[in-house]
């Protein structure tokens, strides 16, 4: 496979590990982009982007980044923090009034943004044609009750719901939709290529996307899936197929419209290494709420994922002994991978900034074994 774009010669043996993925006959195509000391250092693409695998993959192809999206989210509605507009602490009924149904009267940003707010999921069934309603899903979740006791302070992964909570936060506080928001905050400053809400003049860039097929994956992705499939009511079920549809419309024009910003971005590894890069050289964030954010606010067994999980506010936190949590470089890491095994993160300590994004979907719970090596390897390259 001919791999296009740059890399920095101490990063080679990267260059021909990029590669290498392509050496299994389902990886359809791929983009790695690193930056150091906000300096890139790679940036590579290879593969076909359409269905039919007869497009190159190009410089500019563009791929939905699903779950790696949440920490744009999370930084626009810090931000906003910042600005005296929101509060992590005060409840968020205060800014929209319905969300205090059902005993969540006292739930704050903070429990959302960090998985303690017992809202993963919908309990009851919803219409396939309700995911691309804002005021359908967005009424759901305030009339729903925690699926626990908020008082443990144990959590549960949102990873459809987050985009409805945080971004009606966004909306009401920000005045825009969630899309909006966070391309005038942080896309457009930083001129990264990342959209939620992608216009129908994008989409002949957009990557489709496939699964890998005959991978069962890891023991979390196995206990995971026999969950899904053999209890209905559960509530890890209801978190990823209600509505329905949520499995299965990333290929659809409806899923890319749609201003969804806990898993509907659209972008390129490039916008994801400028994304990190922007954190760490305190474009985004001043250094105090980049800390709150990066600081552990939950760890352990998480309720959606059945796995363990650590998180600070809108990104998952690097676990080093756990195979299937690390992003593979230094323990305080901070990132999200994506549903099939796109991902972005940072590494502090290096001023490294990771992002991978590919269009063959494997069957992982948290990290992909794919970005994991690529992003070892980064490592030692650096020495």
């Amino acid at each position: 496979m001919q791999v296009q774009g740059y890399f920095d010669l101490k990063f080679e043996a990267l260059k021909d590990a990029f590669a290498a993925l392509f050496e299994d006959a389902q990886t359809r195509g791929a983009a790695l982009c690193i930056q150091v000391g906000g300096e890139t250092v790679v940036d590579l693409w290879a593969g076909v982007a359409d269905r039919d695998g007869s497009e190159a993959w190009q410089s500019d192809t563009i791929a939905n980044l699903f779950s790696c999206t949440k920490p744009f989210a999370a930084v626009a509605a810090l931000q906003l923090v910042e600005e005296g507009k929101l509060d992590l602490d005060v409840p968020v009924a205060r800014l929209w009034p319905e969300f205090a149904a059902a005993g969540k009267d006292r739930i704050t940003l903070r429990q959302l943004l960090c998985h303690q707010a017992g809202l993963p999921a919908i309990r009851a069934p919803l219409a396939a044609e309700a995911l691309y309603d804002w005021q359908t899903m967005a009424g759901a979740l305030a009339a729903e009750a925690p699926w626990w006791d908020l008082r443990d302070k144990s959590h549960g992964y949102a990873p459809i719901t987050f985009g409805w909570l945080v971004g009606e936060l966004l909306r009401r506080a920000d005045g825009r939709e969630p899309g909006d928001s966070i391309a005038a905050r942080i896309a457009r400053p930083l001129g990264l290529d990342f959209h939620v809400g992608l216009d129908d003049a994008e989409f002949h860039r957009v990557a489709h996307i496939g699964r890998a097929k005959g991978n069962l994956g890891d023991a979390a992705a196995q206990r995971l899936l026999k969950v899904t499939l053999s209890e209905p009511e559960a509530l890890s079920t209801r978190a990823f197929t209600n509505p329905p549809s949520v499995l299965n419309s990333s290929n659809k024009p409806e899923w890319r419209r749609m201003h969804q910003p806990a898993a509907n971005g659209h972008g390129n590894a490039r916008s994801l290494a400028g994304f990190y890069a922007g954190l760490l050289d305190g474009r985004l964030l001043p250094a105090e709420l980049l800390n709150e954010m990066t600081r552990e606010h939950g760890c352990g067994e998480d309720r959606t994922l059945l796995t363990q999980t650590r998180f600070g506010l809108g990104c998952m936190l690097d676990q080093p002994a756990l195979a299937n949590a690390t992003f593979g470089l230094g323990a305080k890491a901070f990132g999200h991978p994506g549903a099939g095994g796109s991902c972005g993160f940072a590494d502090p300590e290096r001023e490294l900034a990771f992002g991978f994004v590919t269009n063959s979907l494997g069957p992982y719970v948290l990290m992909d074994p794919r970005a994991q090596k690529l992003a070892r390897l980064a490592g030692e390259c650096l020495g």
